[in-house]
Formats: structure tokens, C-alpha cells, sequence
């Protein structure tokens, strides 16, 4: 092996080493820092007891549409009728279909 080809491998293998080092490090201040907890994208997050009884709450009023069993006339006439609640609650907001529909503005977050 030559001497440049000897080069290109310790510096691969100290990449590595770098890399390895410095995600090792994130992970355990990610950890000890205790924000790995506050992160609900990963599975198996539970949210606290007085979470838990607020979307339990919140749910109640929410439709969800069958997910198995036959697609009837009833069971479609029953998915539009609830969707069209929906719908209507926004017509109530000026062009909520609207690129600017997300702006601090619209959203009522503005400075």
C-alpha cells in the first residue's frame, strides 16, 4: 500500500472515530438533560396522567371512521354528514384554503 493510500485510511478511520464520538456525546446530553422525554415523535412516549384526561376529554366530540367492516350507503352518508361540519367550520375563516392560511398573522401569533 502506498503511503497516500495508507493516509486515505487513517483519515477514514479517524472520521469514524470523530463521528462516533461526537453522536455519542449528543445522545447522552439528549438523555441526561431529560429532553429525550419531552420528544412525543418517539414510540412508546406516555404522557402524563393529567395529559391522558384531557385528550381523553377532547376526543369525545371527534368521528373516526370505520377502519374495518363492510362500506354501506349508511356508513358513507353518516362519514359526510360529519365531514361536513367540518367543512363548514371553515367557511367561516377568509380563504382558509389560502397559502397565507398558516401566517402568524392568520394564526394570531403576530408581534
Amino acid at each position: 500500500m502506498t503511503k497516500g493510500g495508507r493516509n486515505l485510511v487513517i483519515l477514514g478511520i479517524a472520521a469514524a472515530i470523530v463521528a462516533l464520538a461526537s453522536t455519542s456525546v449528543s445522545l447522552a446530553m439528549y438523555h441526561y438533560s431529560g429532553d429525550i422525554y419531552l420528544d412525543r415523535s418517539r414510540p412508546g412516549y406516555l404522557p402524563d396522567e393529567e395529559e391522558k384526561e384531557e385528550e381523553e376529554e377532547t376526543e369525545e366530540g371527534l368521528y373516526e371512521f370505520e377502519k374495518t367492516g363492510p362500506v354501506t350507503k349508511e356508513v358513507l352518508t353518516e362519514y359526510l354528514e360529519k365531514m361536513q361540519v367540518e367543512v363548514d367550520g371553515l367557511k367561516g375563516y377568509e380563504k382558509p384554503f389560502d397559502t397565507n392560511a398558516l401566517s402568524d398573522e392568520a394564526l394570531g401569533i403576530g408581534k
